[in-house]
């Protein structure tokens, strides 16, 4: 009987390949094979070894490659075969990355499991457009939240309204399409139309795109640069910190980058 291999929920980070963890890179190196997404740069597939398997199951709005349910079957048909097996998700894997599902899904089949944390796009993404998600003075709370939720839900579990007047800074995954709806409630419950809010595209790589406004003029914002999901969206006071604090931008960070 064949032992089954590990399953590694690996979390890729935020975009640039650099800010995998060390220990999310040593599984790469060991895997036999890895089941990627969309978010997962791939770059990160030249440190698999030459015969590990490479499998694409990427989402992307209003596109599914394969379903969960599929993917979960997936990783355990590749490890009952004894492969060792990574499964290589953008940001976290228990942050909006259903990875949770997916380590549920390994225990009911009896499939050894382990989780390799990874730098969430929710932190990564505002730093790199110089927004700390907390401050000394300005922000002593903030809440990650999804703008995707369960489609099959009749009724959403985030009460937008009570949550601006909550927490000082509202990080959203998934929510650019549902920017108007999201400014809308939050201002109806009673956050200020004027709080600064940014929408980051391709948070940590060279390509980001910050758009800034505010939660009254952010949708007509993000519209006339027209940015495209994937994104992230930052609301709270912590935004206007990005003024003075683009460090991304700075021709001497490449330049460090660049030296052997």
């Amino acid at each position: 009987m064949i032992e089954p291999g590990l399953v590694s929920l690996v979390g890729a980070g935020p975009g640039d390949p650099d800010l995998i963890t060390v220990k999310g890179l040593r599984r790469l190196q060991q895997a036999d094979a890895v089941v990627y997404d969309y978010l997962a740069n791939n770059e990160l597939l030249d440190h698999c070894p030459p015969y590990a398997e490479r499998h694409y199951v990427g989402k992307q709005a209003g596109m599914h490659y394969r379903s969960q349910a599929a993917i979960n079957q997936l990783l355990i048909d590749l490890a009952s075969q004894g492969k060792q097996v990574v499964r290589l998700k953008g940001g976290d894997p228990f942050v909006f990355g259903r990875g949770g599902e997916e380590a549920e899904a390994l225990v009911a089949a009896g499939i050894p499991w382990e989780v390799v944390p990874g730098i969430s796009s929710g932190v990564a993404a505002a730093a790199y457009a110089g927004i700390p998600v907390t401050h000394r003075d300005w922000a002593s709370s903030v809440a990650f939240v999804t703008g995707h939720e369960d489609p099959a839900r009749a009724t959403g579990r985030v009460d937008w309204e009570a949550l601006g007047q909550s927490v000082d800074t509202i990080v959203v995954f998934m929510g650019l399409h549902k920017l108007d709806e999201i400014s809308r409630r939050l201002i109806e419950g009673g956050r200020s139309a004027q709080t600064p809010t940014a929408a980051i595209r391709w948070g940590t790589l060279s390509q980001q795109e910050v758009v800034v406004g505010t939660l009254e003029t952010i949708v007509d914002a993000v519209a006339a640069a027209h940015l495209q999901s994937p994104a992230i969206i930052v609301i709270g006071d912590v935004v206007n910190l990005s003024n003075h604090l683009r460090w991304f931008d700075h021709e001497p960070v490449y330049a460090w980058d660049e030296q052997p």
